[in-house]
């Protein structure tokens, strides 16, 4: 089966949502033990600390976007960004690079780290 690949500001992003989601489901877990007043503040800590997660890396990948590159895909032919030397297309999936070695090869992440040669 073929690993599905999406933008890596995505990923951060779906992450971090995913951080809130996790935070509700333990302050509701906390809710089961309203009888022991110390499990429940626990739980109701630890969604707050899964929240407060979820908002730095909010924060931190906002930072990183407005440091991306701003390219015209050349499929869908509307603007995206890239991180590293190989990215995908927010909108159309395409596989897209920078780097004039790697135009033409086929789409691999392990690509984006430092001690991968082409």
């Amino acid at each position: 089966m073929a690993r599905k690949y999406t933008s890596k500001i995505n990923k951060i992003r779906t992450f971090a949502l995913s951080l809130v989601f996790v935070g509700f489901i333990i302050m509701y877990l906390g809710i089961f033990f309203r009888t022991n007043i110390w499990i429940m503040t626990i739980f109701m800590l630890l969604g707050m600390l899964s929240i407060i997660a979820s908002t730095v890396v909010y924060f931190w990948i906002g930072m990183l976007s407005t440091r991306a590159v701003q390219v015209i895909c050349p499929t869908c032919e509307k603007p995206t960004k890239i991180l590293g030397r190989v990215d995908m297309c927010m909108h159309c999936k395409e596989p897209l690079t920078l780097d004039k070695e790697l135009e033409g090869k086929e789409f691999d992440e392990n690509y984006n780290r430092k001690n991968i040669k082409v």
